[in-house]
């Protein structure tokens, strides 16, 4: 029986081979990569009539290219909708012209970001997501415009410049480039600029208006329309308003009987400029870009001025070149017809076949769905099995050594020992037994998967909902140290480490502690510890963004930082040492390694106990095991100098070279005595000493003008010190 169904499923399995192979060979002959190009128009006009035109046509020689043509109506928030409403259509290009410069950037950028290519064309946008940029060079028509206008005036009238729509970068460049050529010649007054939006009723009704209100403004020689649309509405308020007319130029330059060419030819308008739509280059643009072609991320199109010279040769042009384009057309639609008749006669061949099998396909569908079925089924009961026994034995593993931990901790709560325990006794026991009960209500939550929900549905908030206990005692104080001991900064978002750190720490360290990097910094620019321990995982601001800050700040750049930290491969220890930190302990860590690396770091870190001995009169710095870092370099050199300057005088004192230094009397002994091993007044006071020994040396003066010349209050104090730190008298020195 088993050979026979065996057999029966290889004849089913070739049968839908067959109509498979027959379903691709079909979509293979006739179809390849599809591409669904969106294009977003900002508004509906001849001239974007004629760009949308020239992309059709641009797309009959590309039979895998589908246009999606959108057009807002001058509207910020239909274009926005509508740029959405394509990219959600599933186009793989999406060619657009914003209406404005900002307003329409965050449906570009969704777009961008969405890895759709984007062509921005015509009008720019403020955003830089986007794949390519053509267009023309709208302030170099401004400008050649405004050069024309000053020729055909003879420099000097009267004009009124209707702007397009406000916001729109066509807009603003034009008008930018006009009013600079304007500028040059001071015989030619721009009585009015006007806010128009690109069509002729508003420039109608935006002229008019401003005509009603200045019938005495006197005579205008010239109207510049920054669109052949906009000057013509400009012209229809002037008709209307009766008297002579002035001259009106526009920009478009479109062929056609109401275009800009035409205009001109017929002297409705003095000239216009060819603003070229080129269609049929944008579309080979983004068919490059589609296929992975070289193309150019931003193309500039040429543009010529149209004035009575030259409009009937350019009308005769575009008229041919409209009447070649309408048969092409008209080719087009005949090879398409042509096309489809031959595809439909390939269809039926093909649907003829697949009827042919599709009952023994069907058949097989049914019988091969059965197996299937049948064979899911057992798997998944094979596999219900072996989870519930894989959890079962995990189930043993866990609870029995969690048992061992939790019954004698919950038994040591009862006894008499515990409860004379010390404070820090209690507090790490209120640690562990926590984070035991935490790790027993986490094991009950997967043990309860095995018949409800499985292990890898189960959230964090229902792992954080597992009852906690709550500490048995609170933190013990921290009992005073020795105002000379090292001050340890801890900084760590998790309160049970910082109570382990500080119980290892407080025998021998002054202890302070931050809850995050934002508070670490600011306690070690205030305080200035010795040393500081940090997590790399906080909120606020995490560990390695803190090391960075703490090593780049003038008042901090000196403290080692040991990063203690849960992240243990080796990328982030590269990390963690990238960002300035001194040593990198992975947990779980031996009190007595963290105890040894800091003693060790603190060691090295008094590099310049020398600063003013005679090997170093002649330096900035004297030598060191490890030369100081330019930061901290810097530091020493100006408070070196600082010294040097105001040697001479008695009275000066800590407080003053805090203020010197922009820092406080704290915050410049701290940092002062971490990297010297000297406070500052032993500092100050060598110093004096160093100058004192080189005038005896070399100079003729008595010890007691030397003695004031170096700053010390009096001959006598300073003999003393002098002895006290040469073990010989000034007077015999010089005998010397």
């Amino acid at each position: 029986m088993a050979i026979k169904l065996t057999k029966m499923r290889k004849h089913y399995q070739f049968a839908f081979i067959i109509l498979t192979t027959i379903g691709l060979l079909a979509s293979c002959s006739q179809q390849e990569k599809k591409y669904r190009i969106g294009v977003s128009q900002c508004s509906d006009d001849i001239w974007r009539d004629k760009q949308n035109s020239e992309l059709q046509i641009g797309a009959y020689f590309h039979d895998n290219v589908e246009l999606r043509f959108a057009a807002a109506y001058d509207s910020d928030e239909r274009q926005i909708q509508q740029i959405d409403s394509l990219v959600g259509t599933g186009i793989d290009l999406l060619i657009v012209a914003p209406n404005q410069v900002s307003t329409i950037s965050p449906a570009i950028d969704r777009a961008y970001d969405k890895g759709i290519p984007v062509i921005v064309f015509e009008r720019k946008t403020n955003t830089k997501k986007y794949t390519a940029y053509m267009g023309a060079d709208n302030y170099e028509m401004g400008h050649l415009m405004g050069e024309y206008v000053a020729t055909r005036l003879n420099e000097r009238g009267r004009i009124i410049e209707v702007m397009g729509l406000k916001g729109s970068s066509p807009a603003i460049e034009r008008h930018n480039g006009f009013r600079e050529a304007i500028a040059q010649h001071p015989g030619i007054q721009v009585v009015a600029t006007l806010q128009g939006d690109w069509t002729e009723p508003t420039a109608y009704k935006t002229v008019k208006q401003w005509l009603d209100k200045n019938k005495d403004a006197g005579k205008i020689d010239l109207v510049f329309g920054m669109n052949d649309r906009t000057a013509m509405g400009a012209r229809k308020a002037f008709e209307e308003a009766g008297g002579v007319l002035p001259l009106f130029c526009g920009i478009d330059g479109l062929p056609g009987e109401s275009g800009g060419i035409r205009l001109v030819q017929d002297s409705l308008l003095d000239a216009s400029y060819i603003y070229p739509t080129h269609g049929d280059q944008l579309l080979q643009l983004a068919v490059d870009i589609l296929e992975g072609k070289p193309y150019e991320k931003e193309t500039k199109l040429m543009s010529a001025l149209v004035t009575q010279d030259n409009a009937r040769v350019l009308l005769m042009e575009s008229e041919e070149i409209m009447r070649q384009s309408r048969n092409l057309e008209q080719l087009h639609e005949k090879a398409s017809q042509y096309l489809d008749q031959l595809g439909n006669q390939r269809t039926l061949i093909f649907v003829a076949l697949a009827a042919i099998l599709l009952l023994l396909a069907l058949l097989a569908g049914i019988y091969m769905y059965y197996l299937q079925r049948a064979r899911i089924q057992d798997e998944r009961m094979q596999m219900e099995r072996e989870q519930l026994d894989f959890y079962t034995q995990v189930s043993h593993e866990l609870r029995t050594p969690l048992s061992l931990v939790q019954g004698p901790l919950d038994q040591l709560l009862r006894t008499n020992d515990f409860r004379g325990a010390s404070d820090e006794a209690r507090e790490l026991f209120s640690i562990v037994r926590r984070n035991t009960h935490h790790l027993t209500g986490i094991v009950n939550k997967m043990l309860d998967a095995q018949v409800g929900t499985p292990i890898q549905e189960m959230t964090s908030a229902q792992v954080d909902a597992i009852t906690v206990s709550q500490p048995i005692a609170a933190p013990a104080e921290v009992p005073e140290q020795d105002e000379d001991a090292p001050t340890v900064l801890i900084v760590d978002d998790n309160a049970d480490i910082r109570t382990y750190l500080r119980s290892i720490l407080r025998g021998q360290y002054r202890v302070l502690e931050a809850e995050d990097g934002k508070r670490g910094l600011e306690l070690a620019r205030e305080l200035v510890p010795d040393l500081i321990v940090s997590d790399v995982m906080m909120p606020v601001m995490n560990g390695l963004e803190f090391c960075q800050q703490v090593k780049k700040d003038g008042i901090s750049s000196h403290i080692p930082v040991i990063l203690l930290t849960a992240r243990a491969l080796e990328k982030h220890q590269i990390e963690g040492y990238e960002s300035g930190a001194d040593a990198y302990i992975t947990k779980p860590f031996s009190p007595e390694l963290l105890l040894a690396r800091i003693d060790n770091l603190l060691q090295s870190r008094h590099q310049l106990k020398d600063l003013w001995s005679m090997k170093s009169a002649t330096n900035a710095t004297a030598p060191s095991e490890t030369a100081p870092a330019p930061i901290e370099d810097a530091f020493i050199s100006r408070f070196k100098s600082l010294v040097e300057e105001r040697l001479s005088d008695s009275k000066l004192s800590v407080e003053d070279l805090a203020g010197d230094m922009g820092l406080s009397r704290v915050q410049l002994y701290r940092k002062v005595k971490a990297m010297t091993g000297s406070t500052p007044i032993d500092l100050l006071r060598k110093a004096r000493l160093a100058q004192a020994q080189r005038l005896l040396q070399e100079s003729t003066l008595s010890v007691s003008e030397i003695a004031y010349q170096v700053g010390f209050a009096s001959p006598s104090y300073f003999t003393k010190c002098y002895k006290d730190e040469f073990g010989t008298v000034p007077g015999e020195a010089r005998k010397s």
